[in-house]
């Protein structure tokens, strides 16, 4: 069994504060969990947090002297960083949580099977293989992407999107089982996830790692292209001329 998570709470509202460590105590037969300190502001909480081996600090966004993001960098900068969850009556903060390498994002009132499913993801992260794979803080790359939808923040784990495709002004992000609406830059993205992701097209990155194969297609018009063939999914994404070059760096690499 995991050893106890180490906790540090942050929130300007006594009753939150007492709300979290009750929902914590419910948690503690399924996620052990241990509440090091509690504090209302992020002033006295960053000394408190440095002294001690935390393994998570969940924190509020909205609190006097120093906002929950304020802090969240700071603790970036702890030989030890803690993982951070926020917990936040407002959802307007998704993207730059998420720039802080935010493990999660909670809506308050918070749920005791949100909070769990949070816990239970920073115990994934702590793994060595986890760690490895994901490795937030190291690489700067995000471990998922953050969705907001009908007031409900999602978090999509990196390896399940199969490809993000330019809309109007949003992003899908198409997994296997559904699409999503992401508020963010295709070329920021392809900055920021290259190695797991390629363009195939000006408006789409497909998931290396989903790729099955590549096929030529036969338009209306009678000319041929390329399309990308995608493990679990329908979609048959087209190759622009421009980027045909992936399909013999394809070809390479498993030849290889």
């Amino acid at each position: 069994m995991n050893a106890a998570l180490r906790l540090f709470l942050v929130d300007d509202e006594l009753p939150a504060l007492n709300r979290l460590q009750d929902i914590l105590n419910d948690c503690a037969h399924e996620c052990p969990n241990q509440v090091i300190g509690t504090a209302t502001n992020g002033m006295s909480a960053l000394p408190q947090i440095a002294e001690h081996d935390i393994d998570v600090v969940i924190l509020d966004i909205q609190m006097p002297q120093m906002s929950g993001i304020e802090v969240a960098k700071k603790l970036m900068n702890l030989a030890k960083p803690p993982a951070v969850i926020f917990a936040t009556a407002f959802e307007d903060y998704g993207v730059a949580a998420f720039d802080v390498r935010a493990v999660d994002y909670l809506l308050k009132p918070i749920r005791q099977d949100r909070l769990l499913t949070a816990l239970k993801r920073v115990i994934e992260l702590r793994q060595p293989a986890g760690a490895q794979a994901d490795a937030p803080r190291h690489d700067g790359m995000r471990s998922h992407f953050s969705v907001t939808e009908r007031g409900r923040i999602h978090l999509i784990p990196i390896g399940e999107a199969r490809f993000l495709k330019a809309e109007q002004k949003y992003i899908t992000l198409r997994t296997r089982d559904r699409e999503y609406l992401l508020e963010d830059s295709l070329t920021k993205l392809e900055e920021e996830f290259g190695s797991k992701f390629v363009r195939i097209h000006r408006n789409c990155l497909v998931s290396r790692d989903n790729i099955a194969g590549f096929e030529r297609e036969v338009q209306d018009g009678g000319e041929a292209h390329w399309v990308v063939v995608l493990r679990d999914v329908p979609e048959r994404l087209p190759v622009s001329r421009r980027q045909q070059h992936i399909i013999k760096d394809f070809k390479k690499g498993h030849d290889g």
